[in-house]
């Protein structure tokens, strides 16, 4: 909870447990409360799970300061069960918090800023109309800041996505409104950091209905340890993609089979991810001419010779994919690549760049799925292969910030039981060093061969 949030419930508890007969000043709090919660509606924002305790704060107020001009004071007993009545209105803000995305621990800070770009001779596949393909990019970058400089926020027109994201994990759409309310340790369009030498260049895919800032907590480690991070928004496939001109392109569903054992499963979702790796070398493109553009945030600031890719899930499968077909990609890490979408010669042929695989407890124990059958497959191709790990107590989504929003996060299918402070410190430390190493061939002691620095990661053989 927000430090005005803490304070309503906190002064009215005061109010209440205060022994009879109450003092003057504690027989105000309630009024204090009262003048809080309109601070706090000024300065931190309304959201829905307040309700509760923003009514009872003003039903309290109302009360006593009719009391504090008429005869007496509450009954004891009044004041206890209210008690009761206050823990049930503050256990939801506290259920349902406004999520906070960690600080990065490198020594830079970290800049923002989001593109919209277009591949006139691509069409698009996936709108029903004849259009060229365009598509969302969010990067995160060393930056320079100074102090008026203004926060951004962790996903820009939240108030589009969030509903989109609450309906596709089953819940009512206002259910993570409060989303908009969330800010990141990281500033709009700040200046890049001057710099003697160019930074390396990280491409991140996103999952199926997943999104750009799916990940931002990683994007902001790399960012402030001095890469260039570049998220696609991979229009159709996201949950939903937001333009500029504030044009719409929710997810296609047909764009990958519902039915896992739909009998061109295959065909279909490697047309998806064809999609993808399109997009990503674009991107490389686009990125390329911003570095030679004299008038660009970017120009001669990134390293176009030091590229890694990685990806979680379909996304993990696009980033295998391109790297497989593209040798501009210099590593590649999976997070739960998604095999199914890779082409049968990239899983015969294998990667030959450094590259590194994570997967959840909850993907790596069905052994025998279609996915693990065709990782297995690859994974001898992949010729400069640094590993393959299971991180236990983890699920799915444990690889993006989706964890971050509730400490129920588990119960409602969003994360493992491993505490998600936990398994940011995990990924957060493999991700750094796997791309420390092969782009910047700093030695790391995680990459040792025994992976024993974390007591819950397994290798996997």
């Amino acid at each position: 909870m927000r430090p005005f949030e803490i304070a309503i419930p906190f002064l009215i508890s005061i109010y209440l447990l205060w022994r009879h007969p109450r003092p003057l000043p504690v027989r105000l709090l309630p009024a204090a409360a009262l003048v809080v919660t309109l601070l706090h509606f000024s300065l931190e924002g309304y959201r829905w799970q307040m309700v509760p305790l923003y009514a009872l704060t003003s039903l309290l107020a109302l009360s006593s300061l009719r009391k504090i001009t008429g005869p007496g004071d509450w009954p004891a007993i009044a004041s206890r069960l209210t008690v009761i009545l206050l823990a049930l209105s503050t256990a939801l803000p506290i259920l349902l918090p406004v999520p906070k995305i960690p600080y990065p621990g490198g020594s830079f800070q970290v800049g923002t800023i989001i593109y919209e770009l277009t591949d006139v001779d691509r069409k698009e596949t996936y709108s029903g109309r004849d259009e060229p393909r365009r598509f969302m990019v969010q990067v995160w970058y060393p930056g320079s800041a100074e102090k008026e400089e203004v926060r951004a926020p962790w996903m820009a027109n939240a108030e589009i996505y969030a509903p989109a994201i609450a309906t596709y994990i089953h819940m009512p759409p206002f259910f993570l409104d409060h989303l908009a309310l969330v800010d990141i340790p990281a500033y709009k369009e700040i200046p890049l950091v001057d710099s003697e030498k160019p930074f390396p260049v990280i491409l991140f895919s996103h999952g199926w209905n997943g999104f750009n800032a799916q990940s931002t907590g990683q994007a902001l480690e790399l960012a402030s340890h001095g890469y260039v991070v570049i998220s696609t928004q991979h229009t159709y496939g996201a949950v939903t993609t937001v333009f500029p001109d504030g044009t719409l392109a929710p997810n296609n569903p047909d764009a990958l089979p519902r039915d896992a054992d739909h009998p061109d499963y295959e065909v279909v979702a490697r047309k998806l991810v064809d999609q993808w790796v399109g997009d990503m070398s674009f991107v490389l493109d686009q990125f390329k001419a911003s570095n030679d553009d004299p008038q660009g945030l970017f120009f001669q600031a990134l390293d176009m010779d030091r590229i890694g890719v990685y990806g979680h899930s379909t996304g993990g499968g696009a980033a295998i994919q391109f790297c497989g077909i593209d040798s501009r990609c210099k590593a590649v890490l999976g997070m739960d690549p998604f095999m199914r979408p890779v082409s049968a010669e990239v899983i015969e042929a294998g990667v030959q760049q450094p590259s590194f695989f994570m997967f959840s407890e909850s993907w790596a124990e069905i052994k025998e799925s279609r996915n693990n059958r065709l990782f297995n497959q690859f994974r001898p191709h992949a010729t400069n292969n640094l590993g393959v790990i299971m991180i236990v107590g983890t699920k799915h989504y444990d690889f993006s910030d989706l964890p971050l929003l509730s400490p129920v996060a588990p119960q409602l299918g969003l994360k493992g039981p491993l505490n998600g402070a936990r398994v940011t410190e995990i990924v957060n430390s493999y991700l750094l060093d796997f791309f420390d190493l092969t782009l910047k061939d700093r030695p790391s002691d995680l990459f040792d061969g025994s992976f024993d620095d974390y007591s819950e990661v397994q290798e996997l053989k």
